[in-house]
């Protein structure tokens, strides 16, 4: 999973990522200061795993984990080559979902690019710029579709469908609120749109907000009526108390976020969210060998979760045995468990759930 970092410049887009990543990207007081994206690899925090190597003291321990981009900070123009223009778009093509950063702080050493605190004129510059790009995609398909037309009527659908997205986006509303059916779903995921991305919006405000009392904050709140409107997730977070606590151990962190009166700290809430705006979910595989994490999709089968081990276990695909991990540690063992039935023998249509730890059962 590829989480894209976004924003104006100097909103925290970097400092945010320092701190979620350990991954020292530079951080500074002056627009585009981040010219290639940087890349950090983090592990999902996950209790299950940790319990689970309790259990079977396995070699090696192998937790799911998110990629994080922090891409260099938009401007108003990108999408006619403003700033970095259409190198920044590009990165953002690549991505799963859009971390959006917005800055709802007050501070007069952090330069503002537009000279003043507006979450929701900073939203729209960014959401305009989006639209134009993906205005210009659009053009070109329509174009192509229809000299494609003359010889394949076939397309007229396609194209009903696009020129309704184009008049959608010139009104201001991004690709992923467009009501559309299956075939028109699938026209849209090979146009690789900005705006079809999901988004959680990251509003960036002060220690003194977190300690004072977030709604109080004017700019967390007119950020949460747009992300209300749009379907869009929203995360207050405070980029440098993150920083603060990412060199913590478990125990300090734990100590000074119950200081704040926090429950956990924001990579956590970054990741639960991304997790349920992308409808993810992680089943688990355990043993001696290794106990490890798998992502994905809400809804997937049983054999489709385990080829995402390997290829050939879902085209060798037997059975699946399956536990709930709640029920597994009630338990205490895998042998326990079976002895009282828990523990399932599940085919083809089974779907997956959150939690399930698995046993998969192939020939090839």
């Amino acid at each position: 999973m590829k989480l894209g970092i976004v924003g104006l410049p100097n909103v925290g887009k970097s400092t945010l990522f320092n701190a979620i990543t350990n991954a020292g990207a530079q951080s500074a007081n002056y627009a585009f200061c981040t010219i290639e994206p940087n890349v950090g690899v983090v592990s999902v925090p996950d209790a299950r795993i940790d319990k689970l190597a309790e259990m079977y003291d396995p070699v090696k321990i192998t937790p799911a984990v998110i990629e994080f981009v922090d891409i260099a900070g938009l401007v108003k123009g990108a999408s006619r080559g403003e700033g970095l223009g259409n190198k920044f778009l590009s990165h953002i093509r690549e991505m799963d979902a859009i971390i959006h950063v917005v800055r709802c702080f007050e501070d007069d050493d952090i330069i503002h690019v537009d000279g003043s605190i507006n979450p929701a004129r900073d939203i729209e510059t960014i959401n305009l710029e989006l639209i134009f790009a993906d205005l210009e995609v659009l053009d070109r398909r329509i174009d192509r579709g229809v000299k494609a037309m003359k010889g394949d009527k076939t397309l007229a659908h396609e194209i009903d469908f696009l020129r309704r997205l184009k008049a959608e986006l010139e009104s201001g509303v991004p690709a992923r609120n467009v009501e559309m059916d299956d075939d028109e779903k699938a026209s849209l995921a090979e146009l690789c749109l900005l705006t079809a991305k999901p988004v959680i919006y990251a509003c960036n405000m002060s220690e003194d907000d977190f300690a004072n009392g977030i709604d109080t904050n004017p700019g967390y709140k007119a950020v949460q009526e747009i992300a209300a409107a749009e379907g869009s997730e929203v995360l207050p977070i405070c980029a440098e108390l993150e920083a603060q606590i990412a060199s913590l151990d478990p125990e300090d962190k734990e100590m000074f976020l119950s200081e704040l009166g926090v429950e956990q700290g924001g990579l956590d809430n970054l990741i639960q969210r991304s997790y349920s705006l992308l409808g993810l979910i992680s089943y688990l595989t355990a043993g001696k060998p290794e106990v490890r994490a798998w992502t994905i999709k809400k809804g997937t089968k049983a054999p489709q979760a385990a080829g995402k081990i390997h290829s050939d276990f879902e085209r060798g695909f037997i059975r699946a045995e399956v536990i709930a991990f709640d029920d597994l540690v009630a338990c205490g063992s895998m042998s326990a468990a079976k002895e009282k039935g828990l523990v399932r023998s599940e085919g083809k249509e089974y779907v997956m759930r959150d939690g399930d730890v698995v046993l998969f059962r192939f020939n090839v």
